[in-house]
């Protein structure tokens, strides 16, 4: 695999630090963040490394596209900066490593990859994806949530064998519904060089380019959404989302934690036991959903749902999927 697309020079000579400045999670003064971000890019120990929350929006406010995060997160490992506890840490590496060969049940045609969700499998049904296969599985999991625990190099050693495997399907075209899959393909094999030989579209895009031939219905709600932290590394589907929210007639509530500055759910601090962390995070957004005059919270992200929805019903707020409230706007629901 190749080296890590990063200039060191563009952090070394970098006019505004935004990488740190815009962080809502570690809210560094300049100076701090200059003095901070010179010693990740000449490769040595920053206190950026223990104190980051994995969020990673650093990647998003990069105005050079230099990889801020995947470099923090490559020194996390090479220093040894822990983000989980060594029981954890191997739970992890065995839960979602594969045996034996991956022998797809179908070949050819159009497939919806649900990444690691047996439940979103129920979600793919009706004229949305009329046509299309599921697929899912550890056999072609991106790994990408290894991010979250400074382990990359499990991404980076599994990225052939997960690209082998969905190579096996001999796709038409393959939608992939999570935003993390769709960032291993999109962000992290460009960053890394990593030749993907098959045609993938983001859930996004498939469904704004469908719904567009489709009978639609506006229904006028106002929803805030919840903005998963692996969208931060492919944030042009943002700007798609809200034109799926304008053809459904759909108003998406500005707040205080959304787009660039999003907050995380908190699902990652569960497993690295940093309770502090997720009630002040979830603290934060749930109140500010709450205070939005929103009716609807809409998620992409099966993890933040399975995380939040409880919560969100708890303030008032209805919990929906992105492709559910599509196929409200065309009868379906």
């Amino acid at each position: 695999m190749s080296e890590l697309k990063f200039n060191p020079d563009l952090c070394l000579n970098c006019s505004t630090y935004s990488c740190l400045t815009k962080c809502i999670n570690l809210n560094y003064d300049f100076e701090s963040a200059r003095e901070e971000r010179v010693k990740i890019a000449l490769g040595e120990y920053s206190k950026v490394l223990e104190e980051c929350y994995t969020c990673y929006g650093c990647e998003e406010y990069c105005e050079f596209g230099n990889h801020p995060f995947y470099r923090m997160a490559e020194l996390q490992e090479s220093l040894g900066v822990k983000k989980i506890d060594d029981e954890n840490r191997r739970a992890l590496l065995q839960r979602y490593d594969v045996e034996g060969e991956f022998i797809p049940k179908k070949v050819g045609g159009k497939f919806v990859h649900i990444c690691l969700f047996p439940e979103v499998k129920e979600l793919i049904r009706g004229g949305l994806f009329e046509g299309f296969e599921v697929i899912r599985g550890r056999h072609v999991f991106c790994n990408m949530l290894y991010l979250h625990y400074g382990m990359i190099s499990v991404v980076k050693d599994r990225a052939e064998r997960t690209i082998k495997n969905l190579q096996k399907l001999g796709a038409d075209g393959i939608v992939l519904y999570h935003d993390e899959c769709y960032a291993f393909y999109k962000s992290f094999a460009e960053a890394y060089g990593i030749k993907v030989p098959f045609k993938f579209v983001h859930l996004f895009d498939y469904l704004y380019n469908r719904l567009k031939d489709m009978e639609v219905k506006p229904l006028g709600l106002k929803v805030v959404y919840q903005r998963n932290c692996s969208n931060r590394f492919i944030p042009e589907t943002d700007k798609t989302l809200d034109k799926i929210f304008e053809l459904i007639g759909i108003e998406r509530v500005d707040r205080e934690y959304d787009r660039e500055r999003a907050l995380c759910c908190g699902a990652p601090f569960v497993l690295s036991k940093e309770s502090g962390k997720l009630e002040v995070l979830q603290k934060k957004n749930l109140n500010d959903m709450a205070n939005s005059g929103a009716t609807h919270v809409v998620f992409n992200c099966p993890m933040c749902y399975t995380t939040l929805a409880e919560r969100v019903k708890a303030k008032g707020l209805t919990p929906i999927i992105v492709s559910e409230l599509c196929r409200m706007a065309i009868g379906e629901l």
